[in-house]
């Protein structure tokens, strides 16, 4: 009867991780759909466009998407959540925002690609990736639980334009301890955390 008991008990356990496993996969997969459609609004429209009702990202869906930080680089909230987790971990709340409004913004100008992951990659090319993070050798990998979930959640607020602009429209930013040449070509916005950011005359990509 135990042996019984047991069995039953096993099985029970499997079929309720199954079905946990299956929700989150659904999840993913609707978060993902939703962030392809969000981006391609911004790419058209502009970092302004606001997101339908039926189209927000919920919390549970972004959480869902890549749940340990080990997925390929292959939807705009993965891309989106590793940039903020990689550029800004440790820098607080309001750093994190700040490099995902980056993204955001680049979207919606001309010079720049129309989906975030191809934002993210952009310079590899020609060795001189846009997002230092990205080409610096090293796994690319999430290390920290609770650091790469609040990434994540920046990401989906970003993705539904629920995050004011915390960057005066910024499109480039550097770390605080260096001093890059092409910053002399652009107008300072502000600064935040460990970066200062920047916007080109007239508004206009390069």
């Amino acid at each position: 009867m135990r042996q019984i008991w047991i069995a039953a008990c096993l099985a029970a356990s499997l079929l309720v991780g199954q079905a946990i496993a299956a929700d989150r996969t659904q999840k993913a997969e609707t978060a993902e759909s939703k962030a392809e459609v969000l981006e391609q609004s911004a790419a058209a429209e502009g970092s302004k466009a606001r997101p339908s009702p039926s189209e927000i990202i919920t919390k549970p869906e972004a959480q869902a998407v890549d749940p340990v930080g080990k997925e390929l680089l292959d939807d705009a909230i993965t891309c989106l959540s590793r940039t903020i987790y990689w550029e800004t971990r440790g820098d607080g709340a309001a750093g994190m925002e700040a490099i995902a409004n980056v993204v955001i913004n680049r979207l919606g100008h001309e010079g720049f690609p129309n989906t975030i992951c191809e934002v993210v990659r952009q310079g590899r090319e020609q060795g001189a990736c846009q997002f230092s993070w990205w080409c610096d050798g090293r796994s690319d990998d999430a290390e920290e639980d609770e650091s790469y979930a609040i990434a994540k959640e920046i990401a989906r607020k970003a993705l539904n334009r629920q995050l004011t602009d915390r960057t005066g429209g910024a499109l480039y930013f550097h770390q605080r301890k260096v001093t890059p040449s092409w910053s002399a070509n652009y107008i300072k916005t502000v600064g935040i955390g460990e970066h200062v950011f920047y916007k080109p005359h007239g508004g206009e990509a390069k």
